[in-house]
């Protein structure tokens, strides 16, 4: 009895210890995160199209990673999305790890809606709103552009603000273009939304590729639908794993 009971008081001590509030030292610095930090969920469960709407002609499941492929007997004439079914999130991180041929166009999409499509009105997956742009050439990806809605709202690089009836305004600049671009792969690449109010961040292995301050109250949204496109152009093929949103 004495054992277990100083085994009891040990592990409460413990436990204790772990609810403390931090309270910061003036030796503490920012350090990297190992893993995800708490409150990510999986929306997207690697064998099956659960929760995700799109044309199973370009959408499939393959090898635990979303699939988009265009080939040349079903090449589109308008961009068409998957989308996410479960929930239209307002402020929210996302995490996804995409590969892209050289030839591709894609893009993740979110504050976004479904809007009909007047060049292929059977295209019931044509989306309006926001997209960290990604593209096999690296001529787009970091970039914000609004789909369908105000497009370039943040080339990779910049800092910008979104005010309405004029360009975006450059604030600042995060690095050169092309530099960035260096840290984008041939392979798999990890994208890292933050979408918090006006402040739309996008991250790329690491790295701060773009950042919109929208103040363009009549056209900005504050929520929206998550999707994934292809896009139109030549034979492609996009790969999407670990999908995992935090709703802030």
């Amino acid at each position: 009895m004495i054992r277990r009971s100083f085994l009891l008081s040990s592990l409460g001590a413990v436990s204790a210890a772990a609810q403390q509030p931090y309270v910061p030292k003036q030796s503490d610095r920012p350090e990297p995160a190992t893993g995800d930090e708490a409150g990510f969920q999986p929306i997207f469960d690697g064998k099956t199209l659960n929760n995700w709407e799109g044309n199973p002609k370009y959408w499939r499941v393959e090898d635990g990673t979303l699939v988009g492929e265009v080939t040349p007997e079903t090449l589109l004439k308008s961009n068409t999305f998957i989308i996410w079914r479960g929930g239209a999130p307002k402020d929210f991180e996302l995490k996804a790890d995409y590969r892209i041929t050289s030839g591709g166009n894609s893009g993740i999409n979110y504050r976004s809606v479904v809007v009909p499509d007047t060049v292929t009105p059977d295209n019931w997956f044509a989306m309006r709103g926001c997209q960290a742009d990604i593209d096999g050439q690296n001529r787009y990806t970091g970039q914000n552009y609004e789909e369908k809605g105000r497009l370039f709202l943040a080339q990779r690089g910049q800092v910008t603000h979104v005010v309405g009836g004029r360009k975006p305004i450059i604030l600042s600049t995060i690095g050169d273009a092309n530099d960035l671009a260096a840290f984008i792969t041939k392979d798999w690449n990890s994208y890292h939304l933050i979408v918090r109010g006006n402040t739309l961040v996008h991250m790329l292995n690491g790295r701060l590729m773009s950042v919109v301050i929208d103040d363009d109250a009549p056209n900005r949204t504050f929520e929206g639908l998550i999707g994934v496109q292809v896009h139109v152009g030549g034979p492609m093929k996009i790969e999407y794993r670990n999908f995992r949103l935090k709703n802030l």
